[in-house]
C-alpha cells in the first residue's frame, strides 16, 4: 500500500508543475496591461509608465518572471497583489479559501445525503414506482443548470416576495444561523445538481453488483437483503461513487465561482474574477494553484481509498 501511494504522489508533482507552467503563460496573454488598468484614465508620462512596470517587475521577459515566481514559490511566497499590495496567501488562505470550502463541503454533503439513499432503493427495488421517480429526478437534476436555477430563484424571490441575497457577507462567528442561510441555498442547488450524478452511479454499480453469483448465492442461503446489501454488495459497489464524489468536490470548487457571484458570496469565486478582471498576476497565479493542488490531492485520495476498499488495485 506505502507503495502505491509514493507512485501516485510522484505522478503529482509533475502534474502541478505543469499546471502552474501553464497558468503563468495563460495570464500574460490576457488581453490587457496591468499597470495601464492600474493607472485608469489618469493622464501619465511614458516615464511614469516605465517606472511603474520596473517596480512591479514587468518589465522582464516573461522567462525571467518565471523563474523568479517559481524560486519565491518554493520558498512558499505566492506574491504580493499588485492592486492591494498585501500577501496573496493571506487573502486566499485566511479570507476566501475558507468561505469555498465551506460551500463546497456542505454541497457534496447535501449530495450524498440526497444521492446515495435514492440510488441505493433505486437499485434495490429495480423497476418499481420509486425507480422511475428516482431515475426521473436525477434526470431533471442533470438537465437544469444550477446557475440558471440560482438567477430564477433570485428573479421571483425579488419580485414575489420582496427576498435578495444579503450583500453584506455575515461570518459564523457573527451569526451562525444567518451564516449558514446564507450558503443554504447555493450549497443546496450544488448539492442536488451532484445528487443526480451520485444517484445513477450508485444505482447502475450496485445492480451490477447485485448481479454477481456469490449475491445470489447469498440469497440463495437465506440471508436477509439488508445484510446481502449492506455487508456483500454495498462495499464492492462503492469504488466507482467514491471517485464519482471526487470528481464532484472538482465540480463544486468550480461551480462556486458563478454561484457566488450570483449570491455575493466573499469566496475565492468572487476573487478570480476581480483578480482577471484587473489583470493581477500574483493573485490569479496563487488562486490556480490553490484550485489544482486539492484536485490533485482528491484524485490522490480517490484512488487511496478506492486502493482500500479493492486490494486487487494496488497491484495493478
Amino acid at each position: 500500500m506505502g507503495q502505491y501511494i509514493t507512485r501516485r504522489l510522484i505522478f503529482a508533482i509533475p502534474t502541478i508543475f505543469l499546471v502552474t507552467t501553464m497558468v503563468f503563460a495563460a495570464v500574460r496573454l490576457v488581453p490587457g496591461d496591468a499597470v495601464m488598468i492600474m493607472l485608469g484614465e489618469a493622464s501619465v508620462s511614458l516615464a511614469d509608465i516605465n517606472e511603474m512596470r520596473t517596480r512591479l517587475g514587468l518589465d522582464q521577459p516573461i522567462w525571467a518572471q518565471y523563474v523568479k515566481w517559481m524560486g519565491e514559490l518554493l520558498q512558499g511566497d505566492l506574491g504580493k497583489s499588485l492592486f492591494t499590495g498585501r500577501p496573496v496567501i493571506e487573502e486566499i488562505v485566511v479570507e476566501r479559501l475558507p468561505i469555498t470550502l465551506e460551500l463546497t463541503g456542505l454541497s457534496i454533503i447535501i449530495s450524498l445525503l440526497i444521492g446515495l439513499p435514492i440510488g441505493i432503493i433505486a437499485a434495490i427495488r429495480q423497476d418499481s414506482a420509486g425507480d422511475y421517480l428516482g431515475r426521473s429526478l436525477s434526470i431533471m437534476g442533470l438537465s437544469v443548470p444550477y446557475f440558471w436555477t440560482a438567477t430564477i430563484i433570485i428573479l421571483y424571490g425579488s419580485v414575489w416576495f420582496g427576498w435578495m441575497p444579503p450583500v453584506h457577507y455575515v461570518t459564523l462567528t457573527e451569526d451562525p444561523v444567518q451564516h449558514l442561510g446564507q450558503l443554504a441555498i447555493p450549497s443546496l442547488l450544488l448539492g442536488v445538481y451532484m445528487a443526480a450524478i451520485v444517484m445513477r452511479m450508485s444505482r447502475t454499480t450496485l445492480l451490477e453488483v447485485l448481479r454477481q453469483d456469490y449475491i445470489r448465492t447469498a440469497w440463495a442461503k437465506g440471508l436477509r437483503e439488508r445484510l446481502i446489501v449492506t455487508r456483500h454488495a454495498l462495499r464492492n459497489a462503492l469504488g466507482p461513487v467514491v471517485t464519482i464524489v471526487g470528481v464532484n468536490i472538482v465540480v463544486a470548487l468550480s461551480g462556486s465561482v458563478i454561484l457566488e457571484q450570483i449570491f455575493v458570496i466573499p469566496g475565492i469565486g468572487t476573487y478570480i474574477i476581480g483578480a482577471v478582471l484587473w489583470r493581477d498576476y500574483p493573485a490569479i497565479q496563487a488562486v490556480n494553484l490553490f484550485m489544482a493542488i486539492p484536485v490533485v490531492a482528491i484524485n490522490l485520495l480517490v484512488d487511496v481509498v478506492i486502493a482500500y476498499m479493492d486490494p486487487r488495485v494496488r497491484y495493478r
